[in-house]
């Protein structure tokens, strides 16, 4: 989703929308020899390493239920999100879908989403799922959407590589960047990330654009009565040149993706990742598990509103397919995918594979086997943190997301000055108008 290579998965993207589309229909058919078929479709091409949560709950529930079959298939983020779009055109939507809250909002709007709501108080959800998540995927009183995973994330750091350079888990942006000099000036990456085919992998700084006020902007931005383009923005992209001129990134941050910045991190050759709460059980299986801690990240003095933030919401929604109601079998096999998917069962699965829970069931954590999941879910509730709505990126079109993801790696791999990386946003945000 990057740069040049961004446009060139885009056009990829668009070359293959036909066969996709045909993929998609062909496990829509419900029923075949007695058992019946749903398709799930992720926002990862391959969902059994990249999302062991999802898959591990697939296949517990195929063994509950062994009269349905779940299709599971995944493509990149944008690539995904395009041919969603092209499927509901076309009636070949899959049956339960990964979707971003604004692109759901659109497909809502259009009749293409089936309302959840009347499911949810059906089999007793609305208690167990809390009403602000369900408040932000639902308009009116229509529910289009359901929590897939939380969303915490943040900055993950190995405490041994600091300490041995004489350093501590910086609080403030000043000493995270005190941090960054010293560990240039010795060879070792201070923040690893990676912008090939993973443009979306600045979690952190979205946090970090929430600091600079972007919850209290964002609506007056989008309506056209405010610009991306104003000092405080600026900022925000000032704060991340500071970054990449203190040698913060590692030197390939242009080619790697996000899973060699991830084994950067979890081989102990950098001293910060920027990912979420998904990372935990990579780093848990890693020889850096016993040093490895859970940053919300850095508070800044020119910051804009509360400082004490982290990102912990629902992540982007499932949805389903309007269409699934015309299919009695289906429509049956779907209801018992979300009965089972916010079970406890189910719900601890998610926790074994290092999510969060997204009901309101109290996981049993194994302080041993999964130090590092409980030590990021204790740092995130620790006093005087709050969290925002959502993620900045979650209230905007495909096309602005990609946008604000172009122009924060554009600003660290130094191809972009703050003022070239607010006006890239603006004109996406004009453009969809």
């Amino acid at each position: 989703m990057h740069s040049t290579h961004h446009l060139r998965r885009l056009t990829a993207a668009v070359a293959v929308v036909a066969a996709v589309a045909l993929s998609i229909a062909g496990c829509s058919t419900a029923s075949s020899g007695g058992a019946t078929k749903i398709s799930l479709s992720m926002q990862n091409p391959n969902v059994k390493t990249a999302d062991p949560a999802t898959w591990a709950i697939v296949h517990a529930f195929e063994k509950k239920n062994p009269n349905i079959t779940v299709t599971v298939t995944g493509q990149p983020v944008a690539q995904h999100l395009q041919n969603l779009s092209v499927a509901a055109q076309s009636h070949t939507l899959p049956d339960i879908f990964w979707i971003y809250k604004a692109t759901a909002e659109q497909m809502n709007k259009s009749g293409y989403l089936m309302d959840l709501a009347p499911m949810l108080k059906d089999l007793g959800l609305t208690d167990k799922i809390s009403s602000s998540t369900l408040d932000n995927f639902s308009t009116g009183k229509v529910t289009y959407g359901v929590p897939y995973q939380g969303l915490l994330t943040g900055i993950w750091y190995n405490e041994k590589i600091l300490s041995d350079n004489g350093l501590t888990v910086p609080k403030t942006f000043d000493e995270f960047l005190h941090v960054a000099v010293t560990l240039h000036a010795k060879g070792i990456t201070t923040l690893s990330d990676g912008a090939n085919q993973s443009s979306f992998s600045v979690w952190s700084f979205l946090v970090d654009l929430d600091r600079y006020g972007w919850e209290s902007k964002y609506q007056a931005i989008l309506a056209g009565k405010a610009s991306y383009d104003n000092p405080d923005f600026i900022r925000f992209y000032d704060s991340i040149a500071k970054l990449r001129e203190a040698g913060a990134f590692p030197s390939n941050v242009t080619t790697q993706t996000y899973q060699q910045a991830v084994n950067e991190f979890t081989s102990g050759k950098a001293a910060m990742l920027d990912a979420g709460i998904w990372a935990s059980s990579a780093i848990q299986d890693s020889t850096v598990a016993p040093d490895a801690g859970f940053w919300a990240g850095p508070t800044f003095s020119d910051g804009v509103g509360k400082q004490d933030i982290v990102m912990n919401v629902a992540s982007a929604p499932f949805a389903v397919s309007a269409d699934v109601k015309k299919d009695s079998a289906k429509s049956a096999a779907v209801k018992k995918f979300i009965a089972f998917y916010y079970s406890d069962a189910a719900q601890q699965l998610l926790v074994d594979n290092g999510q969060p829970p997204v009901t309101n069931y109290t996981p049993k954590l194994d302080a041993t086997k999964q130090s590092v999941l409980k030590g990021a879910l204790e740092a995130s509730t620790a006093p005087g943190l709050t969290s925002p709505q959502t993620q900045p990126d979650l209230v905007v079109s495909t096309a602005v997301a990609s946008a604000m993801y172009d122009s924060i790696y554009g600003v660290i791999e130094g191809q972009l000055t703050s003022k070239q990386a607010v006006d890239l946003v603006q004109k996406a945000i004009d453009a969809g108008k």
